[in-house]
């Protein structure tokens, strides 16, 4: 029996219900970006190394881990999230697959090792550091969304070090910041790949974008389909039904 804390309660993480989560309103409950973000992702089927920055309660290794033999990664800085993902991990049967490391990703090259994955995946904090009177009173919810320990640059070089020559990085993020991503993914010889624009419908703007890059490669960015989540009705697109419960 998973044992559960304070507000703590247990999900299915797949339409299937074969993979259950642990999840929490006031620390971390994934969303859809996580799930947009491991379908998005390139990963070698068979055997491989992948890393995932900011991983939360796990969300993303665990969902990778339905489409790849490869080894999981997870990091993150919080006990608390650790502690969950470790706790999912678990509670799947995963733990030959996927460690779970505790670890401030501006200082991990010496615990997980340089250019030594194939995938690096991130969901990272999308806003700026705002003033202390704009931060969310929850330090779990302001370190999961504010760059209050972590830029995006800081998350940037982190993929850079970890990924080797010719693996792929990939990361969801905010459109607004799509140059910033772009110039610094260039900072960082890592070469943008693929570039997908997520909107919540037809006519309106897009709110996501997710993004490949590939350290050391050539200049060849594809601009993929745009992704629509709802008809005008409410009800989800057939490919935003496939891969939210596919």
């Amino acid at each position: 029996m998973t044992e559960l804390y304070d507000d703590e309660r247990l999900d299915y993480a797949t339409a299937d219900k074969t993979m259950k989560i642990i999840q929490s309103p006031s620390v971390f409950s994934f969303s859809l970006d996580a799930i947009l973000l491991a379908n998005f992702t390139y990963v070698p089927i068979k055997r491989g190394r992948i890393l995932d920055l900011g991983t939360g309660n796990g969300i993303i290794p665990l969902l990778l881990s339905r489409r790849t033999h490869a080894t999981i990664t997870a990091v993150d800085i919080q006990p608390r999230l650790i502690s969950m993902a470790k706790r999912n991990v678990e509670m799947n049967d995963l733990q030959e697959q996927i460690a779970v490391v505790e670890g401030d990703l501006k200082d991990l090259q010496p615990d997980i090792g340089h250019s030594n994955y194939d995938v690096v995946t991130c969901n990272p904090p999308y806003f700026s550091t705002p003033a202390k009177t704009e931060l969310n009173q929850n330090e779990h919810l302001t370190i999961a969304r504010h760059e209050v320990r972590c830029t995006l640059e800081d998350v940037v070089k982190a993929c850079k070090l970890h990924v080797k020559p010719g693996g792929k990085v990939s990361v969801v993020h905010r459109p607004g910041r799509l140059v910033d991503i772009i110039s610094l993914f260039r900072t960082y010889k890592l070469e943008p790949k693929r570039l997908r624009f997520v909107y919540p419908k037809k006519g309106r703007e897009a709110n996501m974008l997710l993004i490949e890059a590939i350290r050391d490669g050539q200049a060849d960015l594809k601009i993929l389909p745009p992704l629509y989540i709802y008809h005008e009705d409410g009800s989800y697109t057939d490919e935003a039904e496939a891969i939210i419960h596919g």
